[in-house]
């Protein structure tokens, strides 16, 4: 081999590792603070998520943040204070729905916390505003509802299907409504950060048993961004493993359930699309045996090619 085919082949080599590297460079970093559903109160559903080159963190629901925050101090995620990440790294909360696996963080340290805006739907702002920072279930530390507002928090009402943008980040959202034992309505959140884009379902029903057509609405406007990849993953529900009957899912997916709907989205998106697309799932429902009964399901009727994330409660994420 020349001299000149060496520099060559070098200079060939260099450049397809940096553009690899910036293929497989992360666009988000998550931060779960809480991971399940049910009865476990200090590990209930609650992800921070920022841009992967800030600490400017958004909450994607609030069941526990405390002791999320703790673990992930003892993770070495943060190596600042509990109160420093409350008070500075979350600059505010979307809140799913009202339902209290979903709030009981946000309420209970909401004594402790820095002025921030919290963004919910109309009915789930309602029902926050009416049931929960009333003046008489907690203080009101709103801005508007029952009683005295406190005002440290901004209470902001979020139009379906519209872009907002998020206080003190460089992010936005657009609100999506999900069925969740139909008609009570769950959200799923939609974040932009410049072109790239993440998507969080609280907790949904399926189509089929929830008689709506609310997650296919929701696939269709998702579809384009999973076809450019610009979608860099999906937080999804998967509460009660195959056996649990459609009669008594309350408003929840099991495995099965899961791959239809994303079979649906892929139908979208284009055959292959989801390959090696990352799904983070949410929501596991004690006990032990039914969550590994679960993961266990996924893994065998995982015919999409999907990369299937289990979050930890402290352990960082990189989407």
């Amino acid at each position: 081999m020349t001299h000149f085919s060496r520099l060559l082949l070098c200079f060939i080599l260099v450049s397809f590792n940096s553009f690899s590297q910036k293929e497989h460079k992360a666009s988000f970093q998550v931060v779960p603070l809480g991971i399940k559903g049910g009865i476990d109160e200090k590990n209930l559903s609650a992800y921070l998520l920022a841009p992967s080159n800030s600490k400017d963190f958004i909450c994607l629901d609030a069941g526990t943040i405390n002791a999320g925050i703790e673990k992930a101090i003892d993770n070495k995620v943060f190596k600042v204070s509990t109160s420093e990440v409350l008070k500075k790294y979350i600059k505010g909360y979307l809140i799913s729905h009202a339902h209290l696996d979903h709030v009981s963080g946000l309420i209970i340290n909401s004594p402790a916390d820095s002025s921030k805006t919290v963004y919910a739907t109309e009915k789930c702002m309602e029902m926050m505003e009416n049931h929960y920072f009333n003046d008489q279930t907690w203080a009101n530390f709103g801005d508007k509802g029952p009683g005295f507002p406190l005002k440290k928090y901004h209470f902001q009402t979020l139009n379906l299907s519209e872009e907002t943008p998020l206080s003190n980040t460089t992010m936005s959202v657009k609100a999506f409504p999900l069925s969740h034992v139909n008609p009570f309505e769950s959200t799923a959140f939609l974040i932009k950060n410049d072109n790239d884009y993440a998507l969080y379902l609280g907790d949904t029903g399926p189509d089929s048993v929830e008689k709506s057509d609310k997650l296919k609405t929701l696939w269709t406007a998702v579809a384009p961004l999973v076809q450019s990849r610009q979608l860099k993953g999906i937080f999804i529900e998967v509460s009660f493993p195959n056996e649990q009957p459609d009669k008594f899912l309350f408003g929840h997916l099991t495995p099965n359930h899961l791959m239809t709907e994303l079979h649906v989205l892929e139908e979208l998106a284009g055959k292959g699309s989801l390959n090696n697309f990352k799904i983070i799932i949410t929501h596991l429902k004690p006990p032990a045996k039914s969550i590994a009964k679960i993961k266990e399901q996924l893994k065998n009727q995982n015919n999409l090619g999907l990369k299937i994330i289990y979050p930890e409660q402290g352990k960082k994420i990189e989407l």
